[in-house]
């Protein structure tokens, strides 16, 4: 792939790899900025090389979530290291823009919450297929686990979020 298509590539998954950016930062839009643009530097300095063994789109979704990981830990050192100190320090004001009133519904707080309920593993397998269109074996080699365990998340998850969901929508609504 000649630079000027991974490039383009880049550009074209941008909008895919800023969801699931979005997804390892437990939907906290500055930090996935954060994350997205550290993951990108890691890309164009070389220091992540797409070597080919899978699609860019998983190989890049991998990158995101190691860099996510990566910042999580140095914040929870930080934590350690000051203390209460840091975490007194007020919140900042979140911003209203289009992206947070469009995901402002009920529906869709409640299957935030039903995924944030479930093991971290199983709302990894589920985003990465339903929200970012993955095939399972792509989001297996995404987290990098295999796709036997993969499946299992998949299912397990589809299934405790239908007995999460089902209380909230009626039995009727649910398959």
């Amino acid at each position: 792939m000649t630079q000027i298509d991974f490039h383009g590539e880049l550009e074209r998954l941008h909008a895919a790899s800023f969801g699931w950016a979005l997804w390892c930062c437990n939907h906290r839009r500055e930090e996935a900025e954060e994350v997205l643009q550290a993951a990108y530097l890691k890309v164009l300095e070389g220091t992540a090389c797409f070597k080919g063994n899978s699609s860019l789109r998983t190989w890049l979704f991998g990158v995101i979530r190691r860099t996510a990981w990566e910042q999580n830990r140095r914040r929870w050192l930080r934590l350690q290291v000051l203390g209460r100190w840091f975490t007194s320090q007020p919140a900042p004001i979140p911003s209203r823009d289009p992206e947070a009133a469009a995901s402002g519904s009920e529906e869709t707080s409640a299957l935030r919450a039903a995924l944030a309920d479930l093991p971290a593993r199983q709302g990894q397998v589920l985003h990465l297929v339903f929200y970012q269109d993955l095939t399972i074996q792509e989001a297996s080699q995404v987290l990098r686990i295999s796709l036997g365990t993969a499946r299992t998340h998949f299912e397990r998850g589809k299934a405790r979020l239908r007995n999460i969901l089902a209380p909230q929508r009626g039995n009727d609504d649910v398959r």
